[in-house]
């Protein structure tokens, strides 16, 4: 039975995504897509490449009857989804996209956000999205809640070595480079192609990144003890595309070994061979992440880089990834598009 699926926020960049997506999905049609801003307007006069889909007109979110709903994915800016989600039905399935319901304690969403988690009741029954480790708690959920694209990329690299125990959980260095799209849809002075172009810069540096909760609540759940990593994100002149190159202290083989034991059955991780590395341009547009490992010519020490497409993998694919499973169809379903090339 198709599923019938609105989408909240079908304006910006990972609303645009989930249609892209959605309209090859056999089992999902879209029923509803609102952008208050936009609303009255047809989607492919907001995004003229989805020309050729036959697509419901924008509409403001209180225009949408959710009885008529299977699954809502909510694509809204940080901290608006809390009030929209807390006023939908109950018994409707949602999706978040947006960082507001990605730290389980409302203290610490609190201290990386800057105010006061509106929703308190519903933190407390989110489930953490990184559909991977979260599979079977995510099919039972009422309520998914997105990673952030950075922490899901630096999480594919880390997570399977803490769980080994393979590395050193005091010495680990994150580089990370990212696409423009990460940034969102909205103007800002500093995305102008003539401010970003033939250049990049590192942004929210010394333990300033909002993803950095992300990456503290999960390596130190993990661990069973506190985990701080070093990571320092750069903006690239890209539009998509996110490349984390983890610096830690283990052997490197071990690390291989390591991750290629724990992904060896999913269907979106490819370890490449020992020594070779992953290129953003290789997952471009699709929801597949390309993992690599290298030695050091430091003894004891490793390179891993991690890849993956931040708007595709790293947002609005691991989306439908868990919505397939929230909705009990096949989690690949609508996902297993090549990435584009060149």
């Amino acid at each position: 039975m198709t599923k019938r699926i609105a989408i909240l926020g079908a304006s910006g960049y990972t609303g645009a995504e989930l249609v892209r997506l959605i309209a090859s999905h056999p089992n999902m049609r879209i029923v509803a897509l609102s952008a208050d801003r936009k609303a009255g307007l047809e989607m492919a006069e907001v995004f003229p490449f989805l020309r050729h889909l036959d697509l419901p007109k924008l509409c403001k979110i209180d225009e949408i009857d959710f009885a008529n709903v299977d699954l809502a994915f909510c694509a809204l800016p940080h901290a608006t989804s809390q009030a929209v989600i807390k006023a939908l039905p109950r018994d409707l399935k949602v999706v978040d996209l947006s960082a507001d319901f990605r730290l389980r304690d409302v203290a610490e969403y609190a201290k990386w956000y800057g105010q006061p988690h509106a929703a308190p009741e519903l933190q407390a029954e989110a489930v953490y999205g990184l559909t991977e480790f979260y599979r079977d708690e995510i099919r039972g959920a009422r309520l998914c809640a997105g990673t952030g694209c950075n922490a899901a990329t630096g999480q594919f690299a880390l997570r399977p070595l803490i769980e080994a125990g393979v590395i050193d959980l005091d010495d680990i260095l994150m580089d990370l480079k990212c696409g423009v799209s990460g940034a969102g849809r909205s103007l800002k002075e500093n995305l102008l192609h003539a401010e970003l172009s033939e250049g990049t810069y590192a942004y929210s540096a010394g333990g300033k990144h909002r993803h950095l909760g992300e990456f503290d609540q999960e390596f130190s759940k993990i661990a069973g003890r506190p985990v701080l990593v070093q990571f320092t994100p750069h903006l690239a002149p890209m539009n998509r595309g996110i490349l984390a190159s983890v610096y830690v202290k283990g052997d490197a083989k071990a690390c291989w070994d390591a991750l290629q034991a724990r992904y060896a059955s999913e269907p979106f991780i490819e370890v490449l061979p020992f020594g070779a590395l992953p290129s953003t341009r290789d997952v471009r547009g699709s929801n597949f992440c390309h993992i690599g490992v290298v030695g050091d010519r430091i003894p004891g020490r490793a390179l891993v880089v991690a890849t993956l497409d931040n708007l595709t993998k790293g947002s609005s694919g691991q989306a439908i990834q868990n919505a397939n499973l929230m909705l009990g169809l096949d989690e690949t379903e609508g996902l297993m598009l090549a990435p584009v090339f060149p």
